[in-house]
Order: structure tokens, then sequence, then C-alpha cells
């Protein structure tokens, strides 16, 4: 299990007021816990300082849902600080709900992992107010609010720097699987993109398939209540017995095994699955060694042998190093690959380009100028280059710099244009005048005329440019080279990303 995520177990009042029952019930789930090779997590407890959070007019109250189980199960903070010290013992992590502001003073005092704000107080601001002094890391439930009180809440975390996390949850105890709303936790993900999202569950504790839904779509916490039972202790419809927390924990396990890589990863085994069913090319005439081979002179068949070109990878222009007869394979090891041409080889980065900007979601809709800068040849481009998109360009103008990962910028400055940088997506290493920066998303640099400055990138950027207006020979290199080539040597340049203007612009090899 990744060791970002957190399980949570929620003890709330199953203790049952009891040390002694509480001490079983932590030990029992931190086996259950280590079994399972979990690491990161976290006991809970609630807080309520109940002479003062229970109206004296309700004291001792069975007309009132709640209070009389708040009251039965009453504990002293001495009785908190065992069962606290068992957690700890255990190597995990103790969090606590605060109900009122005397028990977030507790939970600093007693120095609480966590601190955690349930769903009926998350719109309770003196509450909030006190728990955002604390310093200790916040996690709040997000049942029953809107999503203009969700806005609200990471709004003021950021204001105060509140090291935040919020759980999607339904309060409704226990849950039926329809009213999950498992999508939510996707769009907070998506809405609060520097937070940290999870789900806090009260469905039937044999129920193992939502939290795997969970995890499938994001989620980094795991909320659960937990119990004991015994001959006298009876266990609610939503918490969880140590067998029931086991296979809950390897249904996230699974999950996290069954969703693998982020990163695309292609297995041995699939590639020689689908080299079974892919084509292969073969002479369709007798060949000398030294030919070059075109369309008339092949075909495609099933099956494709060890080391036989695929119907995919043929290009007219291959040269055979020996002799071929009719029907013969196309051997890998016996052929020599035609050079790529520019064209092929900026189309190759221009699909990069475009795959950055849909994984960034930044749409230019469809009335552009595309340049493609590469200052030392087509070949060199991975290395150094960029992608300049021209958006605006008239007494203001507005530009979208991107760079690939590795990729540099050469030194040079700008006789007339004046232009702020803002990175909107990866990081930016913008050196002026030999003076290096770090830019991450958010972050702004202005340049002067007659400032030199370059930048490159090691996971590679999205940027704007504003500037004033831009023009075709403002530019001038440190590197002299540069400076000889003719305009359309070193640059690019096509309307929208130049689909038919690229290949026209540009002769067949490099």
């Amino acid at each position: 299990m990744k060791k970002k995520d957190l399980i949570v177990l929620d003890v709330a009042n199953n203790h049952q007021g009891s040390v002694k029952h509480g001490l079983k019930l932590i030990k029992a789930h931190s086996e259950v816990l280590n079994k399972n090779s979990i690491v990161n997590a976290a006991f809970k407890f609630q807080f309520r300082n109940l002479d003062t959070f229970i109206h004296k007019k309700f004291k001792g109250s069975t007309d009132v849902k709640h209070i009389s189980r708040f009251e039965e199960t009453r504990l002293s903070l001495k009785d908190y600080q065992i069962l606290y010290d068992e957690i700890k013992n255990q190597g995990y992590k103790t969090m606590c709900t605060a109900f009122d502001e005397e028990s977030v003073e507790s939970i600093s005092k007693m120095k609480f992992d966590i601190i955690k704000v349930a769903s009926c107080s998350a719109d309770d601001w003196p509450l909030i107010e006190e728990v955002s002094k604390t310093n200790i890391p916040c996690i709040i439930s997000t049942g029953g609010l809107l999503i203009e009180d969700i806005d609200k809440i990471v709004s003021f975390a950021e204001h105060r720097r509140m090291d935040l996390s919020l759980m999607h949850c339904v309060s409704i105890y226990p849950m039926h699987p329809s009213y999950s709303n498992l999508l939510n936790i996707k769009m907070l993900k998506e809405r609060y993109p520097n937070v940290k999202v999870g789900w806090s569950t009260h469905e039937d504790p044999n129920d193992s398939e939502i939290v795997m839904m969970a995890k499938s779509l994001g989620a980094e916490i795991f909320e659960r209540h937990i119990g004991y039972k015994t001959e006298t202790v009876k266990l609610n419809a939503y918490s969880s017995t140590p067998l029931e927390i086991d296979k809950w924990l390897k249904s996230i396990k699974l999950s996290e095994t069954i969703l693998g890589s982020y990163e695309r990863v292609i297995d041995k085994q699939e590639i020689s699955s689908l080299d079974e069913l892919k084509r292969g090319v073969y002479l369709k005439k007798e060949k000398k060694s030294g030919q070059l081979l075109t369309n008339e002179d092949i075909y495609f068949a099933m099956p494709k042998i060890k080391n036989q070109l695929s119907s995919g990878k043929f290009k007219e222009g291959i040269k055979l190093k020996q002799d071929c007869d009719i029907d013969s394979i196309l051997d890998t090891t016996k052929i020599e690959n035609p050079i790529i041409s520019k064209t092929e080889h900026l189309y190759h980065y221009v699909h990069k380009v475009k795959a950055m900007l849909n994984l960034a979601k930044i749409d230019l809709g469809n009335e552009f100028n595309v340049e493609y800068s590469h200052h030392f040849g087509i070949q060199k481009f991975g290395d150094i280059g960029c992608i300049l998109i021209q958006c605006i360009n008239r007494e203001y103008c507005k530009k979208i710099l991107i760079q690939l990962p590795g990729q540099d910028h050469p030194f040079h400055y700008h006789k007339l244009k004046e232009e702020t940088f803002q990175v909107l997506s990866g990081e930016m290493n913008l050196n002026i005048d030999g003076r290096e920066k770090k830019l991450i998303p958010g972050d702004t640099s202005l340049v002067l005329p007659g400032t030199w400055h370059k930048f490159k990138t090691e996971v590679g950027f999205i940027a704007e440019e504003i500037s004033t207006t831009h023009y075709s020979h403002d530019s001038v290199y440190k590197d002299s080279r540069i400076n000889k080539m003719k305009r359309e040597d070193r640059k690019t340049i096509v309307k929208h990303w130049g689909r038919f203007e690229i290949r026209n612009k540009l002769s067949d090899s490099i």
C-alpha cells in the first residue's frame, strides 16, 4: 500500500467507557494492521467536554438522540492518555475529533498527530477557528455540505496555512451503497488539487467493494468505525470487527494492485502476446543486397516471425544488407533503416506537445501560429529547442511557451520587447543575466529589453508569455552562429499545428 495513503480507524464511543475494553479494541486492530503491513495508520478518538457540551437542562435525557450514549461512555483525559499511549506503543498515529473548543485545547496539549472536524461541525466556524490555531494537520469531513461550503473551508485553510485534507463523507448511519456519490472524490481532487481527499465510510462492514472504487477514484485516506464484540458488547450496523477490517484492508490493497501504475508500463508477456497476432513484412520479389525497398516490393501477412519487421514499422527506403528470395521475411537484423526526415522528427515532438497541453487542460482554440525553434538543427531539437505558440500580437502580445523534458533554449535578449513569463504547468529554470531561479505554476518573472536570458527544464513546462509587440528580428543570441543563420533555418513557423505546412517547409532529410 502506498506510503502516502492513511488508514483511519475510528474508535468513537466503541471503547464503551472502559479503558480495559478500549485497550482490547486497539490491540486487536493493531494486530490486523500489522498483519497487512499497514504502517501509516491512525486510531481516532472523539473528544467532547460533556460538562459544557450538553446543556444543563438536557443532562441525563433519554429523549434526545446520542446524549445518553455520550454520557454512558464517558472517559476522563487520564483514561484517554492510557489508550493514547497504547496506540503509540503499537507504532501508530493518534487522531482525535474535536466537538468543542475545550476539546481542541486538550488535543493540542496531548500532542495528537492529527485533528479531525466532523461533518456536523464543518460549518461550526468558532470551532474551526480554534482548530486552525493548533498547527496540527487537520482532516475535515464534508458530509451534508454544499460545494460553496467546501470552497469556503478550503479558502479559509489556505489563508491560515492549515495542513488540510478533506473526506468525502455521507452522513447516514448505516449508509446504503446507492448514496455513495463516489465521483465526488474525483471532483474534489480536481477542484482542490493541493488538498488530499479521502473516503469516510459508513456502509455495511461486510462491504469491501465500495472502498475499492473509492481507491480507484483517487482517495488517499480511508476511515472506518471499529469495535470489539464481547458477550455483552454488540456493535452498531456500521462499525467493523477486526475480521471485517482485515477484509476491508485487503480490498484496498487489491485495488492498488489492480490499478497499477499511472505511467504506461508494458510487460514483456503483453508484447509477446501481441506479436503473435501481428502481421509481418514479406518480400514479394527477389531483391539484392543494397537495394532500397518500396511498397511494391513487399506484402504483409501473419504470422510475424522472431526478428521480423512488423507491418506497422515498414517505411519506404529500407536498405537490404543481404540478398532475399520471394516470400522471405524482412529480418530486422539484416536491414538498414532510412534516415528519419526532418518532418518525421518534428512531428514526433508535436505529438508530445499536444499531449502536454491536454494533460494541463489548456485549450488553444484554432486561431494561432506555432514557432518550432530549433537553433542547432531539428536533429537536436530534443535537447535545444522550444515551441512558441503565438495567440495574440498587437500592441500587446500573448504566447504560450512549451519546453519538453530536458530541453534548453540558448541565451538571447530582445532589443524592443519586454516580456513577463508565468508558469502554468511544470517547472521552468530561468536564467536572467546569470541569476538562476526555478519557476513553478503561478510564479512570474519580468524580462526587460536588452536583458540576457535563457530557460531550460528537467520535467517540462508550459508558460504564458505576456509582452509588448513581437517583432521578427528582435532577438540577439549570445552564440554568434545563431545570429548568422537565416530565420527559416532556425525556426519553422506555421499556422495552427502546420499539418501540411511542416512537410512543405522542410526538406526530406536531416
